[in-house]
């Protein structure tokens, strides 16, 4: 790649982990949900006071991630010899991401089922504004796609010896990732089974962050990569 392609792309990425990380204000704005035991995208949902603010970061968020992917695929597809599979399967998860969460960003919940019991039973009822069963989607699809990127582009920086920093630590962080993520969905499932939250809230959270830093090594990466 260019050195203005991979300073761009390395900009878009970080600038995305940015934006993915702004659900941390909760930490000082005044929201009203308990961090341990709500979903993240409650913080977006419609009757949310500041759920516009919180909209309008995973879109971004979400736009910047998929452009730095769709980048790194074109930049990519004029070299045979750099097209390797993980690296292509990676950005590819990239891409997925970034449109996933932009559409999620569209698609907010109409209210907060881990904290209205009346919510809770629209929902299950199917009650509910069809947006919900769509943020189920997409969030579903912007996490696969995280973990696709997370996954591939780690085993291609420690396969054919590029991005250093993510060769050193991806590792770990798949790890860790992989453990939130199965943390997370047992949580839903056992919810949705009405077993209570079992801090649901807090394995999202670490979740999403992880996958925040991981991007934010994949941004540094790429940087690096561009000087050397």
């Amino acid at each position: 790649m260019s050195t203005k392609g991979t300073r761009l792309i390395a900009a878009f990425l970080g600038l995305s982990a940015a934006a993915y990380t702004a659900w941390v204000l909760e930490v000082v704005l005044s929201t009203g949900l308990n961090p341990i035991e709500t979903y993240v995208s409650e913080l977006a949902a419609q009757d949310q006071p500041l759920g516009g603010l919180f909209r309008a970061t995973d879109f971004t968020a979400g736009l910047l991630a998929f452009s730095g992917g769709l980048l790194a695929l074109i930049r990519l597809a004029p070299h045979p010899e750099a097209r390797r599979p993980w690296t292509v399967i990676g950005w590819h998860g990239v891409a997925l991401f970034g449109a996933a969460t932009a559409a999620d960003a569209w698609l907010p919940l109409s209210c907060k089922p881990t904290v209205d019991p009346a919510c809770a039973s629209r929902e299950t009822a199917g009650l509910v504004p069809a947006t919900h069963q769509a943020h189920a989607i997409s969030s579903s699809l912007a996490m696969c796609g995280a973990l696709i990127a997370i996954v591939a582009l780690t085993v291609a920086a420690r396969r054919y010896g590029c991005f250093a920093p993510l060769a050193r630590y991806g590792p770990a962080l798949v790890v860790v990732e992989l453990a939130a993520t199965v943390w997370t969905l047992s949580a839903i499932a056992l919810f949705t089974a009405g077993h209570g939250t079992w801090a649901l809230g807090l394995g999202q959270r670490l979740q999403v962050l992880l996958v925040a830093v991981w991007l934010g090594v994949l941004a540094y990466s790429v940087w690096t990569e561009r000087r050397t």
